[in-house]
Parts: C-alpha cells; sequence; structure tokens
C-alpha cells in the first residue's frame, strides 16, 4: 500500500465523516472535505486534526486530486461533486466510496470466503484500481441490532482498552470514557457499531456489509427504518446477509431475549453463545443481587448456570444489563480475564445522547436520550423512573426519525409512553417528507395516552414546551426529553428557565471555568486535563460567565473534591452546597466509595453541613495522596475530610 490515499469526504462535518475523517487522519493518508454547514463543535474538532474543509459545494473542491470521493447516504447521485468526479478529464473518472466501504476496505481484515457475502468493488487506489491496504488490518468485531448497539459497542471498546487491549473503535455515538466516536489503537480489535440502514444512493445495501466481521454481537432484531425496509421480514433478511459475512471460526453473540436476533442466530455457520436475563435459559445470565445509592446495580454473572464473576454498573434497566451480559461474553472469548473485565465494566462513564443527565435545576433532573422506536422508548422510561428521585417522570417525545414519524407505531408508541408519568408530545418534524396518509396522528397519539389515564397534550412550540414543563416539574422530579434530533435545544432551554442549573461542563466552558478560578483566586494549572471532569452552573445566557464550578478527580474507588468556586456577586445563596451534593451525587454514580476534599478553615461547614469528617493526613488513600492536590496541601490549617457514600 501506498503510505498515503488522497480521500474528499462529501460533508465532512456530519458526525459519521468528521469520525471517518479522524480516522483517516490518524492512519496517514491524506484527507480533505466539504461541507455547507461548517461550524463547531466539528469544525473546531477538525481544525485541530488540521484537516482542510471547503466551505460549500463545488467542482473547484476536487482539482487537489483526490484517489477516492466519500459519499454519504444523505448525498444525491445529481450532487454538484458527485458529477464532477464522474467527469471525463485527467484523473477521473474518481472513484466514488460509500463510508462503510472504504473504512472495510482500509482499516478491516477480511476473512470472508467465496460465496459468503457481498464484496464489495475494490476501488480505492494506490493508483486507481488497485486496492489500498492497511498493512495491520484489524480484527472485525461489529455490534448490531435494532437497539442499543451504540451503548454496547461504547461499553466493549472501554473493557477492551480497560485491560490493555488498545482497541480501535468507530461508533455512532460520543463514549464519555473516550470524548470522540473513533480511535486508532495499537491493538488487533476495532469495535465497530453496524447499522443497518443503506449505504449510499449507488449502494443500496446495509452498511454493516461491509464491516467483514469475525465477530458479531446481535442485540435485537426488530422492524425499523419504515422509509428503506417494508416489513420485518426484510429487516430480517438484512440481518440474515450480515450474520452470513461470519466466517466459520468466527463467533456471533445473540440477545436470547430478541425472538428476530434468535431467529437470524439460526443461519448463522459459525459458533453461536446466547446471553440474556434470569430463566431465559441463555449461555451467559445475570442476577442483580445489590442496588446502591445513585442507581449502580451489582449484577452476577453466570455462564452456563455456574456463577463466574460480579460486576457493578452504573447502566439502568434490564436491557442494558442483557447487553452488559454480551459485551462479557465477547470480551471473554477474546481471552480477556473476567476480573478485568469487570473493572472494565465498573469504570464505564456511558454515552453521550443514551439516558444523558444534561443537568439539575430546582431538583429537577432533565435527562437527553435517542430513543425514538416503541421499545427502545419503554424500555428507557421504566429503566430510569425512580433513579434521580422520587417523584414523577415526564416523557417529552418529539417524533422525528423517518420511522417515528409514520403510523406504522400509531398503537406501540401509545402503549410504550403509557408508562410514563406524563408525556409532552412535540408536532412531526418536517411533515411534508412523508405522504399525509402515511403519518403518525400526534394528536390521536395524546388523546390514546388520557384515556389511559395519562396527562398527555401536544404542544407546539419549543418555548410553549418549556413553560409547561418548568411549571409542571417539581423537586424530584425526572424529565426524560427523547427525540433523534435536538428537540430545539428543549434540554437547556428547560435547565434555564428552572435557574442555576449544574450540569457537566462542556468544551465552550473551559475558558470560563478558568476566568472562575482566577477570580476567586484558585490556581489551575491541569485545567487542559480535568476540564471534562467539572461540574457547572453556566450564567444566565450562553456567553456569560460561570456563576460556579467544582471538579471530582476519581481514581478507581475514591475520589478529590476540587476546584469549588462561586462567582463573588452570588454568594451567601446556598450554590456551594447545591455544587457539593451535585459533586457528592456524581461521584456515586460513578462508582466512587469515599469522597476526599481539603479545607482550609471551613472543616466546620462542610462536617455539619454535607457529612464530611475530618481525617489525619496519613488516613488519606494512597491514590489521593498521590495527587498533585495533596502534595500542594501542607498549610498547617488544611485539613483532610472524607465522606463515605
Amino acid at each position: 500500500m501506498r503510505a498515503e490515499v488522497k480521500v474528499h469526504l462529501i460533508g465532512i462535518c456530519g458526525t459519521g465523516m468528521g469520525s471517518l475523517a479522524g480516522l483517516l487522519k490518524a492512519a496517514g493518508h491524506d484527507v480533505r472535505g466539504s461541507d455547507e454547514h461548517v461550524y463547531p463543535p466539528m469544525s473546531t474538532q477538525l481544525a485541530e486534526q488540521k484537516i482542510p474543509v471547503f466551505e460549500g459545494f463545488a467542482a473547484a473542491n476536487l482539482d487537489w486530486g483526490p484517489d477516492a470521493v466519500v459519499v454519504g447516504n444523505v448525498c444525491r447521485k445529481d450532487h454538484v461533486e458527485v458529477l464532477a468526479a464522474q467527469a471525463p478529464g485527467p484523473g477521473h473518472p474518481i472513484p466514488l466510496e460509500s463510508f462503510p466501504s472504504l473504512f472495510g476496505k482500509l482499516f478491516l481484515t477480511d476473512k470472508r470466503v467465496d460465496g459468503a457475502g457481498p464484496r464489495p468493488a475494490e476501488s480505492v487506489a494506490g493508483g486507481h484500481g488497485d486496492p489500498a491496504r492497511v498493512p495491520d488490518s484489524k480484527k472485525s468485531i461489529v455490534v448490531a441490532g435494532t437497539h442499543g448497539k451504540t451503548t454496547t459497542s461504547s461499553l466493549l471498546a472501554q473493557v477492551l482498552a480497560d485491560a490493555g487491549r488498545d482497541p480501535s473503535f468507530l461508533i455512532g455515538g460520543v463514549p464519555l470514557n473516550f470524548r470522540q466516536s473513533w480511535r486508532l489503537g495499537a491493538g488487533a480489535e476495532f469495535v465497530v457499531e453496524g447499522d443497518e440502514y443503506d449505504t449510499a444512493f449507488f449502494d443500496k445495501e446495509s452498511k454493516f456489509l461491509h464491516y467483514r466481521p469475525q465477530i458479531a454481537l446481535l442485540t435485537s432484531v426488530e422492524f425499523d427504518h419504515a422509509d428503506i425496509f417494508r416489513d420485518e421480514e426484510a429487516v430480517q433478511a438484512a440481518f440474515r446477509k450480515f450474520v452470513a459475512l461470519l466466517p466459520e471460526d468466527g463467533l456471533l453473540v445473540a440477545c436470547a431475549a430478541s425472538p428476530g436476533a434468535m431467529e437470524v442466530a439460526r443461519g448463522a455457520r459459525c459458533q453461536v453463545i446466547t446471553y440474556g436475563r434470569p430463566g431465559s435459559g441463555a449461555d451467559w445470565t445475570f442476577e442483580v443481587i445489590a442496588r446502591a445509592l445513585g442507581g449502580r446495580a451489582t449484577l452476577a454473572i453466570a455462564r452456563r448456570g455456574e456463577r463466574v464473576v460480579t460486576v457493578e454498573t452504573n447502566l439502568p434497566g434490564i436491557y442494558n444489563y442483557e447487553n452488559l451480559i454480551g459485551v462479557i461474553a465477547v470480551a471473554s472469548g477474546l481471552g480477556v480475564e473476567l476480573p478485568a473485565i469487570a473493572r472494565g465494566v465498573r469504570r464505564f462513564l456511558g454515552v453521550r445522547r443514551r439516558q444523558e443527565v444534561r443537568g439539575v435545576a430546582r431538583g429537577v433532573t432533565v435527562v437527553d436520550d435517542f430513543a425514538h422506536h416503541p421499545t427502545a422508548i419503554r424500555e428507557t422510561i421504566l429503566a430510569l423512573k425512580g433513579r434521580f428521585g422520587p417523584g414523577k417522570l415526564i416523557a417529552a417525545f418529539e417524533p422525528r426519525s423517518a420511522t417515528s414519524r409514520r403510523n406504522v407505531f400509531q398503537t406501540e408508541f401509545a402503549d410504550a409512553l403509557s408508562v410514563a408519568d406524563e408525556v409532552v408530545l412535540a408536532p412531526l418534524y418536517a411533515p411534508q417528507k412523508v405522504p399525509e396518509a402515511d403519518r403518525l396522528d400526534v394528536e390521536r397519539l395524546a388523546a390514546d395516552l388520557r384515556r389511559e389515564d395519562v396527562p398527555a397534550r401536544l404542544i407546539p412550540t419549543v418555548e410553549a414546551t418549556v413553560a409547561h414543563l418548568a411549571e409542571r416539574a417539581s423537586p424530584g422530579d425526572t424529565v426524560l426529553v427523547m427525540s433523534s434530533g435536538d428537540y430545539g435545544g428543549l434540554h437547556d432551554r428547560l435547565l434555564d428557565a428552572l435557574g442555576d442549573p449544574v450540569m457537566p461542563a462542556r468544551a465552550e466552558h473551559k475558558i470560563r471555568i478558568g476566568n472562575l478560578l482566577d477570580r476567586v483566586g484558585i490556581a489551575h494549572p491541569v485545567l487542559e486535563q480535568f476540564w471534562p471532569s467539572y461540574l457547572v452552573i453556566p450564567g444566565a445566557d450562553a456567553g456569560a460567565p460561570l456563576v460556579g464550578c467544582v471538579a471530582i478527580e476519581v481514581v478507581g474507588e475514591v475520589a478529590l473534591l476540587r476546584m469549588l468556586a462561586v462567582a463573588p456577586e452570588r454568594r451567601g445563596e446556598g450554590l456551594g452546597y447545591v455544587l457539593v451534593e451535585a459533586a457528592t451525587e456524581r461521584s456515586r454514580a460513578l462508582g466512587v466509595r469515599h469522597l476526599y476534599l481539603v479545607t482550609d478553615g471551613a472543616q466546620g461547614y462542610f462536617g455539619e453541613k454535607l457529612g464530611f469528617a475530618a481525617v489525619d493526613r496519613k488516613e488519606v488513600a494512597p491514590p489521593i495522596a498521590a495527587t498533585a492536590e495533596y502534595a500542594l496541601a501542607r498549610s498547617k490549617n488544611a485539613t483532610w475530610m472524607r465522606k463515605e457514600l
């Protein structure tokens, strides 16, 4: 292979394309791309990786002579850059590639034999027509299924990384342990989230057919993507093609709770291992043996009926526990020792937009989730009821995906949402893209829920939705926002309306954290490294200074609370207490057993108000004693304190 392949990506600022661009750049290729919407955070990420971006689409964007042009599945055949690539001339036509096909060819080992499944044309060149190859192509481990694949693939990547396997991954979400959706490691394994959606205008087969699986984890198979699949049988046919790609010496790990997954698994020519809940008869099963404050659960894991390990997790809900067992089965099959798997599971932080707490304001927890299929909606609501407080769960649902805007699940949506305490519905997103006769009737959905004694209403604007939720939500309540999009920014707008929310820091808060710490006289030499560990209270608007912040430095089962700061003009309002309480709850959720802090004169406040107890400096846990904070806290008045969680 040439040391470098020149690749142009149309729509490079999309989440998937941006991830592929990062992978290609990390592998040493010359990557450029174009997009009409170039703005943060993706524009910032691409700039940091020194990937040039053409703003706007034009034929001249290909004048630099790429070896291949990557076309996304939203790109049509009459796109100006598609036409330019196919036009005659020197160095033309330039091969068109889909995201999945290029990714598979450049990064994944192909062990398929003739007749085992579709083999896309090898067109990426070291010179057109000569397949480009990565010398150390990776073992492809594909996580596929209608539900749960993003969280499951993220957890598998975390377990392998924590075990020192240095895996690569490409995932359709952002694992919080890594803070980006891709990684190119030196290890043998490549974890891929396998999507059944179609590939490109010139390739209507499912994306996962390009991923050359040697191991597959199949979470579920149900009807979805009504815009491309006519019925459940068509969905199963796509998954059967995927399973047929597994070599005879491969491995399929399938969820016993999914009839569709088990039906598809029957066609595998490799070993099949099943996983599931107690009593499922699966090879790998679990039993919940303990629950702790903060929502963490301890699971006893059994293999063929024999208990082999216990694991602790912050993931909510039976469906997450099931897929966790699937990850254990795959990792064990790869030779990772069970104690190492348990450690990796324990340290898993979750995924953005999957049961993600966006903030807490006035005692109300606002959670973001990508759920847009009836099964996912029902399971997510059940998993989160009572998790963040004793109050009611209010579900806000925006029908936005191609399937959720159609009436194919009219009755099923009512059944799924009926397990919430209250429901707020948004109008269909872009209804003109769905034939009128096929559209979900949102008014009817609300009426069906009310007939089940579930307060429900369709609210036409985000502004009115914010006002309604701010009035209805009380301390101890959870507002669960479900959409495959952003619901018009409902999460942040609701938190702002409730007032003084505590939320995980984002990249845009980094400079403002430093500014606040400067104002109160706290040095912050490692802010660049630790800003993701902060909780913040933002200002009144997007550009305003922060009101408060606190950091949590987690080291295994202990953590250090540090950098507690409140803007001088807001002191005396109890915001320090709010921040420490939020940090304590966050620590519990992360599995921390003991939370430490060091104070110079405020030990009475932390002891009486917040339950911390003074400890001798020599009693501080070794991981905390190894921190920079410990080394700096040598004042005679410095008091170390600890709280058992």
